[in-house]
């Protein structure tokens, strides 16, 4: 009797554990995996809280977002300031942080993740698709 009541547990946990992995990570930032655009060490990254609301620090500019995950693996990625113009500059930039061709990449990427559409787990990140080009994100280790 002892044996199928364990087997029973044992599906269940490991079930409800499958169901947690597929989550999208929450209240911790993720870095873009992407190196640096020199001479700045910055790094893109994204940071979803509990309620939805998002930061997108992008290479030059940072702004406010919603990212809304289902768990069918569908995704709605907003902006705030679509207009990356109107965004504030970082208060501590370095000179030519914000040079032409990171200004560039900005738009670039803000366009790959409010196109993107679907998302699935990549390790202890999480990958975009769906957009003009997938992106994948890691945990900080900082």
């Amino acid at each position: 009797m002892k044996l199928p009541c364990c087997a029973a547990i044992m599906i269940c946990c490991f079930g409800v554990g499958a169901a947690l992995a597929q989550d999208f990570p929450r209240d911790r930032e993720l870095l873009l995996d992407a190196a640096p655009m020199r001479p700045s060490k910055r790094i893109p990254s994204l940071t979803l809280a509990a309620d939805g609301r998002a930061t997108f620090d992008l290479w030059c500019r940072s702004i406010a977002g919603r990212i809304e995950p289902a768990a069918d693996g569908s995704l709605t990625v907003t902006a705030e300031t679509p207009d990356l113009a109107q965004a504030p500059l970082p208060e501590m930039q370095g000179p030519g942080q914000c040079s032409d061709q990171r200004q560039q990449a900005d738009l670039a990427l803000l366009a790959a993740l409010t196109q993107s559409n679907r998302w699935e787990a990549a390790g202890e990140g999480v990958a975009l698709t769906g957009g003009p080009q997938p992106l994948r994100f890691r945990p900080a280790t900082n």
